[in-house]
């Protein structure tokens, strides 16, 4: 097995989404995505990136936590993205080493890829594409299986067909009973974010504004969280490195 990774970016910011959101986070954003969903905000990391040792990524996230340590005696969550992190097979032992350094790891993945071989200690953001994405037919449905308590399940929804369709996978496949559970409403790219390579949204979808799928779940008392990608209303939607 490699031990190197193709990395776009390292920061520290606050995480955005999932139900950690809103604490600070060192991310590790790995280069290269099998998919091209419609919405995507990081066509940069397609292909954007430099080749770093294992080791030398566990020490850059260090490094960026160690404010933390000294002033309050904690460890910030460390998430890796994209891009698709599981794509390079580097990014299971780097999951572990930081698992075993004592950070709470997160990783957020498409859905597409099997996520079994990830490290039991990590928390796995798992998507399942709505029709909007263009990308729905990649779903790997045999992940559902390796799923447990301390994962979350997040379908970005940016049209009503979309809310239909993450409506019935949620009841059909019983998903609260596993795992916590995201909607989170498709922000749209600015000019500058949309990227020739994506795929269209399918024809004849109808969007749906947050406010309506906000409304949609409470009538529909869903058992899931709500979700905007808070980091777009602290700093432009399209800044990288927060």
């Amino acid at each position: 097995m490699s031990d190197t990774l193709v990395i776009n970016e390292i920061y520290v910011s606050l995480q955005g989404e999932s139900t950690y959101a809103g604490l600070p986070c060192i991310f590790v954003r790995l280069t290269a995505c099998n998919l091209r969903c419609s919405y995507c905000d990081t066509a940069y990391a397609f292909k954007e990136g430099e080749k770093i040792a294992l080791g030398q990524v566990v020490a850059r996230v260090q490094g960026l936590a160690k404010p933390f340590i000294e002033k309050n005696g904690s460890l910030p969550l460390v998430e890796l993205t994209g891009g698709e992190p599981l794509l390079q097979k580097a990014s299971l032992p780097l999951m572990k080493k930081l698992c075993d350094t004592g950070f709470t790891v997160l990783v957020e993945t498409s859905g597409a890829l099997d996520i079994s071989q990830v490290d039991p200690r990590v928390h796995r953001i798992m998507d399942l594409k709505c029709p909007s994405s263009g990308e729905v037919e990649r779903n790997r449905f045999e992940n559902i299986s390796h799923l447990k308590a301390n994962d979350e399940v997040k379908f970005v929804i940016g049209t009503e067909q979309d809310y239909v369709w993450a409506k019935e996978q949620l009841l059909k496949l019983k998903l609260s009973q596993i795992c916590p559970i995201l909607f989170s409403w498709v922000s749209p790219l600015q000019p500058e974010q949309q990227d020739k390579s994506l795929k269209p949204v399918p024809a004849g979808q109808t969007p749906i504004s947050r406010v309506q799928l906000v409304e949609q779940i409470i009538a529909d008392a869903l058992p899931v969280r709500f979700q905007l990608q808070m980091h777009k209303f602290i700093w432009p939607p399209d800044q990288k490195g927060v």
